[in-house]
C-alpha cells in the first residue's frame, strides 16, 4: 500500500530538528530513526524516509478506541460510574504513593541501564543517565509514540560518548533484562499464594505469557550471542551494525558475572517498584480484596503484553488483561478497567517529570 506522505516540516529555528522528528517517531520510518542515533543529520537522510505516514497515528488510536469499545462491549451492564475513584483522603494519598512509586521506577531504570553500560565497559554518570530517561519517559508516555523514547535515549547517549551503536546496544539490554525479571516475578508471586495457581484459564494464560517471554529471551540471546550469528554483525555497516553491538555487549557482560547480577538486580529492584505502583493504583480504584501476592503474580505478564500492543500505550489490551486476571478473584470488570486506566494517567502524570528534562537536551543540541 502506498503511503500518504506530507512533507517534513521545516526545521524549529528555537531547537533541534533530530529532537523534533523524534517527537514524531511513531510516524516515521525506522531508518531515519537509527539515522539520527547514529549522529546522521536529518537533512542527509534521504527523502523518502523522512516523509511522515499521517495515517499512523490516527490508526494507532482507533485501534485503542475500538479495543477498549469491545471491550466495554463484553462486560454486562457496563457501569460508568465505577471507572471513577472516590474523592476521598485515602484515595488522593494512595495515588500520589502510586505516582511517587512510578517516578521513582523511572530512577530505577537508569539505574539499570547503568548498570548495563558498566557491564560493557562503559563508564557514563548516573547523573547523567537519570535526565535521559525521565525525557524518554516523556516522550514515550505523553507524546502519542512507543519508540520514541527509547530513541531519544540512544540519541543523547551517543551524542554524550560518541558510539552509537553502542549506546543502541545498551537501551537494547537494558530493556531485554525485564524479558527475565518480569517472569521471574510472576513466578514469586504464585509460589506466594498457591490458591493463585488454581484460577484455571487466568493462570494458564499468564503462565504461558511468562514461559514465552522467557523462551524468547533465550533464543535472542542464544542468536545474538552465536559467534556465527550475531557475531558475524560485529563488522558490518548499517543498521546491522547496530545488532553487532547488542552481540558484543553480549559477549561483554557474560564474561563478568559481577555486573550481570549488578543488571539483574537493578532491574528486579525497577519492576518490584513498578508493581507496587500499581498495587497502590489499584487501592486507588476501590479494589481492596486482591492482594500484593496477586499483583506481583499477574501485573508482569500484563507488562509483557501491553508492550505487543498496536495501540496507545498499551491501551486496550491492558485493561482486558486486567478484567481476564482479576475477574477471576472477584473484581468486577468496571474496577478492573478502571485499574487499567488509572495506571495510564498516573504514569502520565509521572512522566511530565521529565519534561524538563526533555527540554534541557533540545536546548543543549541547539547550542
Amino acid at each position: 500500500m502506498t503511503d500518504h506522505a506530507s512533507p517534513t516540516p521545516a526545521p524549529d529555528p528555537t531547537g533541534d530538528p533530530e529532537e523534533a522528528a523524534l517527537a514524531h517517531a511513531a510516524t516515521l520510518d525506522a531508518t531515519v530513526l537509527l539515522s539520527l542515533a547514529e549522529g546522521v543529520p536529518l537533512a542527509d537522510v534521504p527523502e523518502q524516509h523522512t516523509r511522515r505516514r499521517w495515517w499512523v497515528l490516527p490508526l494507532r488510536i482507533g485501534l485503542s478506541i475500538a479495543m477498549l469499545g469491545v471491550l466495554f462491549a463484553r462486560i454486562p451492564q457496563f457501569s460508568w460510574s465505577e471507572l471513577v475513584p472516590d474523592r476521598s483522603g485515602a484515595t488522593f494519598a494512595w495515588a500520589a504513593v502510586s505516582v511517587a512509586l512510578s517516578a521513582a521506577a523511572v530512577a530505577l531504570s537508569a539505574a539499570r541501564w547503568h548498570r548495563v553500560l558498566r557491564g560493557m565497559g562503559r563508564a557514563v554518570p548516573l547523573t547523567d543517565l537519570v535526565p535521559m530517561t525521565f525525557a524518554g519517559q516523556f516522550v514515550s508516555n505523553v507524546l502519542p509514540t512507543t519508540i520514541g523514547g527509547d530513541v531519544l535515549r540512544v540519541t543523547r547517549l551517543a551524542r554524550r560518548t560518541g558510539d552509537a551503536p553502542e549506546a543502541f546496544a545498551s537501551v537494547s539490554l537494558e530493556r531485554l533484562t525485564g524479558w527475565l525479571v518480569l517472569p521471574l516475578i510472576s513466578g514469586v508471586g504464585f509460589a506466594l499464594d498457591g490458591s493463585l495457581r488454581e484460577l484455571g484459564h487466568a493462570t494458564s494464560v499468564a503462565l504461558t505469557v511468562d514461559g514465552i517471554t522467557l523462551t524468547g529471551l533465550v533464543a535472542i540471546l542464544v542468536a545474538a550471542g552465536h559467534p556465527g550469528l550475531g557475531g558475524r554483525l560485529v563488522s558490518s555497516a548499517g543498521v546491522r551494525r547496530f545488532l553487532g553491538a547488542v552481540h558484543l555487549g553480549i559477549e561483554r557482560l557474560r564474561r563478568r558475572p559481577g555486573p550481570t547480577a549488578a543488571v539483574v538486580g537493578a532491574g528486579l529492584a525497577f519492576q518490584l517498584t513498578m508493581c507496587l505502583a500499581a498495587y497502590a493504583a489499584a487501592r486507588v480504584a476501590g479494589i481492596d480484596t486482591v492482594g500484593l501476592p496477586a499483583v506481583l503474580a499477574f501485573y508482569p505478564p500484563v507488562l509483557i503484553a501491553q508492550v505487543l500492543s498496536p495501540g496507545i500505550s498499551g491501551l486496550g489490551v491492558r485493561e482486558a488483561s486486567f478484567v481476564l486476571f482479576l475477574g477471576t478473584l472477584g473484581v468486577p470488570g468496571e474496577k478492573a478497567v478502571a485499574l487499567g486506566l488509572l495506571l495510564y494517567l498516573l504514569n502520565v502524570v509521572a512522566s511530565l517529570l521529565g519534561a524538563p528534562a526533555f527540554a534541557a537536551g533540545q536546548r543543549h543540541a541547539a547550542a
